[in-house]
């Protein structure tokens, strides 16, 4: 069984990142494209929002990392995500698929297992999108919210993972990373971030930068502990979720192995498996 990453282990790869500064092509949606965009060249990676499909391919080609986000789908970005994660998957690009609001609608249910099947390395969404991806009854949240706590899905993680090759990371009060033989937790965060629009979207831009320079279960937890750890940093400095974003970006920005020390809590849950 793996062991949860150290603190040293994550600073060092955000130390790593900024040092190669990934090219991440994210194929997202309207509402988060701003705020991820802000919250990747704070962490010290360069974004690239490209969705059409007449040069996704190429775009994937030149980039270190893909994030595929399904918030506002329509039928030609299905068509470009679907392209650009076969090209990521034949040149051996990593790619992060956030299946935004799986189960609220057949039409994103089938989406999200389509590209699941496509090998992303890291598949990271909220509980009811984990529970709906892995085929759980009456799993759907309200729209894109989850009605289920992340500690409700963190069973499904290890089948999820085996059947899809993915390691999969679901995120809430308390995150979990699962690659199909053992679940890490991450306890960190604020209760401002729910609050806040984007910044599940933004932390799986974050995710496909860390991938750029880590395996995919090293770059979730790291990817899932910086993030946590700017969102307990900035919403002390905010009276309520409006500044969030920017302070996130200020925090990511800043962020040291001490911060990360003050604020996130890496741990094996011993979580049951829902075989």
């Amino acid at each position: 069984m793996s062991a949860p990453l150290s603190i040293d282990a994550v600073h060092q790869a955000l130390t790593d990142l900024r040092a190669r500064r990934p090219l991440v092509h994210n194929i997202t949606n309207y509402v988060a494209m701003s705020i991820s965009a802000n919250v990747l060249l704070a962490l010290g990676a360069s974004p690239a929002m490209v969705h059409a499909a007449e040069e996704v391919e190429d775009f994937v080609a030149i980039s270190d990392a893909l994030v595929v986000n399904i918030g506002t789908l329509s039928s030609s970005w299905v068509s470009a995500m679907h392209q650009a994660a076969a090209k990521a998957g034949a040149l051996g690009k990593p790619w992060v698929l956030d299946p935004v609001g799986c189960g609220a609608t057949p039409f994103r249910t089938r989406v999200s297992s389509e590209l699941a099947a496509l090998g992303p390395a890291v598949i990271r969404g909220n509980a009811s999108e984990i529970l709906s991806l892995a085929g759980s009854v009456g799993a759907a949240g309200r729209g894109v919210d989850s009605t289920a706590a992340a500690a409700d899905a963190a069973g499904v993680l290890a089948p999820l993972s085996r059947r899809t090759g993915s390691v999969v990371a679901v995120t809430g009060a308390i995150d979990y990373v699962g690659d199909g033989t053992a679940t890490v937790a991450i306890e960190g965060g604020h209760a401002l971030m729910p609050l806040s629009t984007a910044m599940g979207c933004s932390l799986s831009a974050v995710t496909a930068a860390f991938c750029a320079v880590r395996p995919p279960r090293e770059a979730a937890i790291a990817a899932l502990a910086v993030f946590a750890a700017a969102g307990a940093e900035a919403a002390g400095r905010c009276r309520g979720p409006g500044h969030l974003p920017a302070e996130i970006c200020d925090a990511l920005y800043t962020m040291d192995c001490a911060m990360l020390a003050r604020h996130v809590r890496l741990s094996d849950p011993a979580m049951p498996h829902q075989d």
